[in-house]
């Protein structure tokens, strides 16, 4: 896959940005491209990616400028995309909800009907949600029902449907990659664990939603991108894959962790608050497709993961202590 271009949809968020480094570390690439709706965030959210060589970023909104970004595409021709272009945050997806499918459903559809009549593009890398498989009370597989329990998660399950049937019928080149939550550094701050981090260093209290009962998977975003360069140098295949650690982990042992990380106790860094509409108690998936395929395991640990939380909190602290905290929902 050595001297590939690369373009990355979402390429403004954590996860994009993640993921063009690594591939900058470790694909040998001509070229990776960051494409995302806004300019790049300051550095505490880009991580200086913007002085990386070999890499440019570009701002195209996938839904309102699908011409301009196919201009961009059609200059660049990238052989594999990688899309995390999304309408995020299930929890906020009830009102508006018809924003969600417009992005992750209409528009990626109309993107992906533009890409199928492009010879220079080898591989779209669709990177879906564990959300759409619901709650669940085993790890579940590729094959498991899908039971999306937010407007968000069936917003992302129509397009994956779509890729499924483009590239069975079509033979549209695409892989789906489904990840649990992800964290990094430089990750938005309404995310429960750069919040806990933030909380902690700025003497705020984490509101704790029902008591951290809900489980959820979690790796770092290094761990998704190198699944990703993985799944990238073995080609489209027309199939999902699943991407978590072994077993999912309650809200509060995560945020009992984020505490440990930074030398305080539970009790000093949150409180307990009302659970979140739609909820889901348990996100847990089997990822042995991908570990059979490519050999692939999460390698970062909290303990080393939540160091580099704490590490990047500190470098960036007056940047963010009055940063928002809260999602703010865009077009």
């Amino acid at each position: 896959m050595s001297g590939k271009r690369y373009a990355v949809l979402g390429g403004g968020g954590s996860f994009g940005i993640h993921t063009a480094l690594y591939l900058l570390e470790n694909a040998e690439p001509e070229k990776v491209l960051g494409i995302g709706r806004n300019p790049l965030r300051s550095e505490p959210f880009s991580l200086g990616i913007d002085r990386k060589p070999r890499f440019e970023y570009h701002a195209r909104h996938v839904t309102y400028e699908l011409d301009l970004l196919l201009e961009l595409l059609d200059r660049e021709k990238p052989q594999v995309i990688i899309n995390y272009a999304a309408q995020g945050e299930g929890a906020v997806s009830w009102k508006h909800s018809w924003r969600f499918f417009e992005t992750n459903s209409m528009a990626l559809a109309r993107l992906a009907e533009e890409l199928a009549k492009r010879d220079w593009l080898e591989h779209f890398m669709q990177i879906g949600t564990s959300e759409m498989y619901g709650s669940v009370d085993h790890a579940v597989t590729e094959d498991a029902p899908i039971q999306p329990t937010s407007p968000y998660a069936a917003s992302k399950v129509a397009f994956d449907m779509y890729l499924l049937s483009i590239g069975r019928f079509s033979e549209f080149p695409m892989t789906i990659v489904r990840p649990c939550n992800c964290y990094c550094p430089g990750q938005l701050l309404h995310r429960v664990i750069p919040k806990a981090i933030w909380a902690g260093l700025t003497g705020h209290k984490l509101p704790l939603h029902g008591g951290g009962r809900a489980e959820k998977s979690y790796m770092h975003a290094r761990d998704l991108a190198r699944a990703i360069h993985l799944l990238a140098k073995k080609g489209p295949t027309g199939r999902v894959f699943n991407a978590g650690p072994e077993k999912p982990t309650s809200i509060r042992e995560v945020v009992e962790r984020c505490a440990g990380a930074l030398g305080m106790q539970l009790n000093e860094l949150a409180e307990v608050a009302e659970d979140r509409l739609g909820q889901d108690s348990r996100y847990w998936l089997d990822s042995t497709r991908l570990h059979e395929e490519t050999g692939w395991k999460p390698e970062i640990d909290w303990d080393t993961g939540l160091a580099e939380m704490v590490e990047w909190g500190k470098k960036y602290l007056d940047d963010i202590r009055d940063y928002p905290t809260d999602y703010v929902l865009r077009a």
